[in-house]
């Protein structure tokens, strides 16, 4: 069944860059949703949908992914931290609470660090490389961009009919849903010589991987209340993986949620289940 979209399209022209957002105005309390490494801001769709009042919720396309502006440096967390500065000002909003998923929940880690005012709570959905990484690991980049599934979809493919089976067979897809074919059409485009590939670009990719390697998500005790989604096929399921959270987040539930590392596309409802009753209670 098609997705239908309730959300307004808009473009914020910063100083730097424009950035495309999705904005589901259906009350004053404010959500902010941060997607993950070459994803969009449309991921979000089916979760602000169903969240409903009294949430005025806004998903950004981040620098370099989506419709928003892709300069050819700039991709470093300082840069995305200033958008989403520019953003919150722009809107008017002194704080939010923020929804973020995988390199998206290790920006906003590092956000809520540094400026924790901004934050009325935080959801951390599967958070990608949280800590600091050794330099000697930058050798496995090459790897890593042809084996993570969601950098598969760069392309280049020969047809928009090759990229949809490629999609069709990724995690993030499972079972191709009206929003994840939605989120696959949003996220391609037309290249030169009738290839198809991701809008999200190489120079995004690879400052990103440089920068999420040398800094660390969390360094020093937060009181902010604090969810931690963990999918049962995610990445951080082990004591060890968790140590950081539980170490520096002093407002910090667990909750464990059905699905993969996208859980709000493969297993919405329970998805959206778990994230609503956390911020009803905060927002209460």
């Amino acid at each position: 069944m098609p997705f239908t979209l309730t959300a307004q399209r808009h473009t914020l022209r910063l100083p730097q860059v424009s950035l495309s957002y999705l904005e589901w105005k259906q009350g004053n309390e404010p959500v902010l949703c941060l997607h993950g490494l070459a994803d969009h801001g449309l991921v979000w769709a089916d979760f602000a949908q169903q969240l409903g009042a009294p949430y005025h919720c806004i998903a950004p396309d981040l620098r370099g992914h989506g419709d928003s502006a892709k300069p050819p440096t700039g991709y470093y967390c300082d840069d995305i931290i200033g958008d989403l500065e520019g953003l919150l000002d722009f809107l008017g909003w002194s704080s939010a609470h923020v929804v973020s998923h995988s390199w998206g929940a290790k920006i906003a880690a590092i956000w809520a660090t540094r400026s924790p005012d901004r934050f009325r709570s935080l959801v951390l959905v599967d958070p990608f490389f949280i800590n600091a990484m050794p330099g000697w690991m930058q050798l496995s980049f090459p790897i890593l961009y042809k084996t993570l599934p969601f950098l598969k979809m760069m392309g280049p493919f020969p047809s928009r009919e090759a990229a949809q089976a490629t999609a069709q067979g990724l995690k993030q897809f499972r079972g191709w849903s009206g929003l994840q074919a939605a989120v696959f059409e949003q996220a391609i485009e037309a290249k030169a010589g009738g290839q198809w590939g991701s809008k999200f670009t190489v120079p995004a990719r690879n400052e990103t991987f440089v920068d999420s390697m040398r800094m660390a998500g969390l360094t020093r005790s937060l009181e902010i209340p604090t969810l931690l989604i963990q999918p049962e096929q995610g990445l951080n399921r082990t004591d060890f993986q968790l140590q950081p959270y539980r170490t520096y987040l002093q407002k910090l539930q667990i909750k464990q949620v059905p699905g993969n590392h996208w859980p709000f596309l493969v297993e919405p409802a329970a998805f959206n289940r778990t994230v609503g009753a956390f911020l009803q209670a905060q927002s209460g």
